[in-house]
């Protein structure tokens, strides 16, 4: 199981554990065990020190070897063993695909349910060592049912303060709320999930290049503007590197241009969206009123709303893009196979036109169209719904 930062696995998984009844084994590698007593020869002080226990391999392998002794006690039952933000440790999946098919091999039934909050991470470790030995479940950023079911949010609180559950006890206190996001958030999920554990030659351009999305959310922008924008750009193959990171750790993506042939795709300039418009709207400096009340920019936080929403819940084997050709635009394409799902999203201050939607269709042959916001699906029902939604309704 992984996502992004504060999305709810750990919450999740201990809630799914009160209510089985295999005993099991919950081991947050964040959080320290009882401090270990050094002799004063060890130490620096004059007396004893207290120190954390080291998680290496050492101690995953020494806790499995716990969990393996307390499945053994009770094999009727069965055992869960839960890892919470294994990708701390160094090489971890190597150590796990060791351990999981040793148990296997001796029919143990012990289940492993291994957390992560870097999905870069996790996902690499999990297709390098552990291919056909796990199922993924992925945990997003929460939805408008989610938060206003959890936090009685109305729509236009939800598009403003987005998907965080854990910011979302701030949002009467606007500034404790905007720091929140971008230091308990959008900082370690930077420092933490991408620059400490991936090779990043400029750190600091991986941090403007975030600044940059989330200020451009809703845009097209080429990666020679981009350039522009940022004094330390290196090249474009670079900063689409970094956009790809910043992607996957739940934080911007930057959508390609739909084509026909997949190196047009390849080549075009990437449309930016958040994942989560709080880091759009928390950088902003904009407060929620004033937010509303540009409408040019609100127009933008509803679009970009959108896109996250249909990126958040896209199954794996439908892909989202956007289409433009001259002056003639859809905010989104989804496809799923030779389906096409074409979007235009209309929040009051964009042109009424939506000749977009046809053009592409006369152009790029069959595909359903859909106006979601002003004049068709309101957008509490389109959030309502997963992206699969719209290749089942006809």
């Amino acid at each position: 199981m992984f996502g992004p930062r504060q999305t709810g696995k750990t919450t999740i998984v201990r809630q799914a554990l009160e209510r089985i009844e295999q005993a099991s084994l919950y081991l947050s590698v964040d959080e320290p065990d009882s401090p270990r007593l050094l002799p004063p020869s060890e130490s620096n002080e004059t007396e004893t020190s207290l120190l954390p226990q080291v998680r290496d391999i050492e101690w995953l392998v020494r806790r499995w070897e716990e969990a393996r002794r307390r499945t053994a006690d009770r094999p009727d039952r069965g055992f869960v063993l839960v890892i919470d933000e294994i990708q701390t440790i160094p090489d971890w999946s190597r150590a796990v695909k060791g351990l999981w098919d040793a148990d296997r091999a001796r029919e143990l039934p012990m289940h492993v349910v291994i957390l992560g909050s870097s999905p870069l991470l996790m996902q690499s470790g999990l297709s390098e060592s552990l291919a056909g030995r796990f199922e993924t479940v992925p945990v997003t950023h929460w939805s408008f049912l989610e938060m206003s079911s959890a936090f009685n949010l109305d729509l236009e609180e939800y598009l403003y303060f987005g998907g965080y559950p854990g910011a979302a006890e701030h949002v009467r206190d606007s500034d404790r709320w905007r720091d929140y996001v971008l230091r308990a958030l959008v900082e370690p999920n930077i420092e933490r999930d991408i620059i400490s554990m991936t090779r990043i030659v400029k750190p600091v351009l991986l941090k403007r290049l975030f600044e940059l999305g989330a200020a451009y959310s809703g845009q097209i922008l080429s990666y020679n503007k981009m350039i522009g924008h940022l004094q330390d750009a290196g090249n474009t193959t670079t900063l689409a590197r970094y956009l790809n990171l910043l992607s996957k750790a739940g934080l911007l993506a930057g959508l390609p241009k739909h084509a026909n042939q997949p190196i047009r795709r390849k080549e075009s300039s990437p449309k930016l969206n958040v994942l989560n418009t709080a880091l759009m709207t928390a950088v902003s400096g904009y407060s929620f009123n004033a937010a509303k009340a540009d409408r040019t920019f609100w127009g933008r936080v509803v679009e970009s709303s959108v896109g996250a929403h249909l990126f958040n819940s896209a199954t794996s084997d439908i892909s989202l893009r956007y289409w433009r050709e001259n002056s003639h635009e859809v905010d989104f394409v989804m496809q799923r196979g030779p389906k096409l799902v074409a979007i235009e999203v209309k929040s009051g201050s964009k042109r009424p036109s939506v000749s977009g939607l046809a053009v592409f269709q006369k152009r790029l042959g069959p595909a359903r169209t859909l106006l979601v916001g002003q004049g068709g699906v309101p957008l509490n029902e389109f959030f309502s719904v997963p992206a699969r939604h719209w290749f089942t309704e006809s």
